[in-house]
């Protein structure tokens, strides 16, 4: 049964398709006052930070590759200690939203809900005197920038602070505005991972002091990991992630048993540089790399893979 590919075709049991693959977008307000409308990422070849305006051609050449959505992450210009301008109603995400909305009502917008992005130092909530996140407080401004991503037009809302309570006071909030079928998609499983590098330059959200670990998961513990989505699955998460992916195929498969919602993977900026790196110095070859990563996460039990490959994947599996 595996001597041709067309009999290897017919008993494949995992299948890769781009209708389970979701693409992210950094929308930068710095990158609307330049001609081409884009800011490369030195770090992630074939990534660049946009404009509106080109975040719904990508949007666009998504929905016509079929590929299921976007997942938007906002680059401001001006920040402050709260990170208010993550939740203004002319904010580069909202504004993306709209657009997208707007131009391919069909595909599927998510928003990406955190302040690490418009926060002046960095962290992915506010901070007491002390300097450490408090995380009580940041609960209600999360709440606040998903109800503004909502009432864009966003589909899915994605909260990625990991603060505890945060998907219960999101849904509270969508709710009390009116918003009862907007979805969240919760990082549940986001580890404190050395995999982010690349995307903190894309995003400009590396922490101005100190790191993340005491809010993130240590990449140690597996159980923590699965309380952390039966949490927020009481809380009201209508899908459930890991982050990162390619290292925590176990946590997929586990997650998705004791969870039994959709799972998604987030296969993130690190592994898709490693994968260009290795590629452009001729050790693998890059097509035939990816798709065995998108397909083993998909195997491990992701129903959905967000990914910086989601494009060309879409392309080779079409070819």
């Amino acid at each position: 049964m595996r001597r041709t590919a067309s009999l290897r075709g017919l008993v494949r049991e995992t299948q890769l398709a781009p209708g389970r693959l979701v693409e992210p977008i950094f929308v930068s307000e710095a990158a609307g006052a330049t001609a081409a409308g884009r800011e490369p990422v030195a770090a992630m070849p074939g990534v660049d930070r946009v404009s509106v305006a080109v975040a719904v051609e990508q949007a666009r050449t998504a929905a016509d590759l079929g590929i299921a959505g976007v997942l938007l992450f906002g680059v401001p210009t001006d920040k402050d200690a709260e990170g208010s301008g993550a939740w203004e109603p002319d904010g580069v995400v909202q504004l993306t939203v709209g657009a997208i909305k707007q131009a391919v009502p069909e595909l599927v917008v998510m928003t990406d809900v955190c302040l690490c992005e418009y926060t002046d130092h960095g962290h992915c909530g506010v901070l007491r005197s002390d300097g450490v996140v408090d995380n009580d407080a940041t609960l209600e401004l999360l709440a606040r920038v998903a109800s503004s991503h909502a009432r864009a037009g966003a589909d899915l809302v994605a909260p990625s602070d990991m603060m505890d309570g945060r998907v219960g006071a999101i849904r509270a909030e969508l709710d009390s505005d009116g918003y009862t079928d907007v979805g969240i998609l919760a990082y549940s499983a986001k580890f404190a991972s050395a995999f982010y590098g690349p995307f903190r330059e894309a995003a400009g959200s590396t922490p101005a002091f100190g790191d993340r670990r005491s809010y993130q998961l240590d990449p140690a513990n597996g159980q923590e990991a699965i309380r952390e989505a039966l949490l927020d699955v009481q809380e009201g998460a209508d899908m459930v992630m890991v982050k990162p992916a390619l290292a925590y195929g176990d946590l997929i498969h586990a997650i998705k048993d004791a969870t039994g919602l959709p799972v998604a993977a987030y296969n993130v900026s690190g592994e898709y540089a490693m994968v260009k790196a290795a590629a452009a110095a001729g050790y693998l070859d890059e097509r035939q790399a990816v798709t065995e990563i998108l397909t083993s996460l998909h195997r491990a039990g992701a129903d959905l893979v967000i990914s910086y490959h989601a494009a060309d994947a879409a392309r080779w599996l079409a070819q």
